[in-house]
């Protein structure tokens, strides 16, 4: 049915089938058709960073960035949706059009640029939720704070989100904000994550409530750059680390008609980049808990990312080109192991 479905959405402009898309799942989410479709959620409980996951799927920021969709996204038996980017203010991000398939390597080029309705509207949003999973808030810059003021908006995002999200990812990785990802570097990343940190454990003390602080970060490093990210997490004592984000590099899509379009790919061609990193997160990070995304298209896919040391993995891509199914067909090969 999804094939059908897929041939369908693929003739329309990209940016307008996934909206398309997000529609009709909510449609057949309330009249309770999603799970006649899709079946149970598969049941494959794990505890990481003091949370319960039904299982180790999740969802990927940027498909609901708005977290407008989290009931219906959460009926397809994720155990964890992550909602955003978010920025302090409501942006339009940049100028269409700014998603391209690349269908014959099946991946994506996206330069939304933080495209959001802002996180006065989010935090709405996630309160009304009935979906019972985890909820990851990720948060970002707005495009107008400069790279020096970016402490402020996440301090901005931070507080406003807490109180509702069961963790917090730290967006320093996206290649379509400018100078977004000097700040994963260095004495910048140790600069930022400091006073994120303490605000966040300040935050936990006042509200008696832990809520698990993570950074998400790109694919595009050498192995002295992820020691430096590696150094920086440590140091500031965070809960976690998303590996990875998109890739500016264009390796393995040479020649698609899309691949000199600006932006962050992703989907299968950045599948081993991440594995990569994660690997290197592993070995100077024995203990710390990873969410492994990146390309992930198969049960076999995602227990190869377990294998290069996450604990937890996330879609995006790979539910645009192989359907809804692939949640539960991922779910149930990490059960399965």
């Amino acid at each position: 049915m999804y094939n059908l479905a897929r041939s369908l959405l693929f003739r329309l402009d990209p940016e307008t089938s996934h909206g398309m898309a997000l529609s009709a799942l909510e449609a057949l989410h309330r009249v309770g058709g999603i799970k006649r479709v899709y079946g149970e959620p598969v049941s494959d409980p794990v505890e990481v960073m003091g949370l319960r996951f039904a299982n180790r799927v999740g969802l990927a920021a940027g498909l609901d960035k708005n977290a407008d969709h989290i009931d219906a996204l959460g009926a397809l038996g994720f155990g964890f949706i992550e909602v955003g980017t978010v920025t302090p203010r409501p942006q339009p991000g940049n100028p269409k059009p700014r998603l391209f398939r690349l269908a014959s390597h099946q991946a994506i080029i996206n330069r939304f640029g933080f495209n959001n309705k802002g996180v006065e509207h989010l935090v709405r949003q996630v309160k009304q939720r009935t979906y019972d999973g985890v909820v990851g808030i990720n948060i970002g810059k707005n495009l107008t704070t400069s790279v020096e003021n970016a402490l402020d908006d996440y301090l901005v995002c931070l507080e406003a989100v807490h109180g509702v999200a069961d963790y917090v990812a730290v967006n320093v990785s996206s290649p379509n904000t400018p100078g977004l990802r000097t700040l994963q570097f260095g004495e910048q990343l140790d600069v930022l994550l400091a006073p994120i940190r303490a605000r966040s454990q300040e935050l936990d003390a006042e509200t008696g409530r832990k809520v698990p602080l993570l950074v998400k970060i790109a694919p595009d490093m050498s192995e002295e750059e992820v020691a430096l990210v590696a150094g920086s997490i440590a140091r500031n004592g965070l809960d976690g680390v998303i590996a990875t984000n998109t890739t500016v590099s264009r390796e393995g899509v040479e020649g698609d008609p899309q691949a000199d379009e600006t932006g962050g790919l992703s989907g299968k061609p950045v599948y081993e980049a991440s594995n990569t990193v994660i690997r290197l997160l592993r070995t100077h990070l024995p203990t710390l808990p990873i969410i492994g995304v990146g390309g992930i298209d198969s049960g076999e896919a995602a227990n190869a990312k377990i294998a290069a040391g996450a604990d937890l993995v996330q879609l995006y891509s790979g539910l645009i080109y192989q359907g809804p199914g692939l949640v539960k067909t991922c779910a149930e090969a990490l059960r399965q192991g």
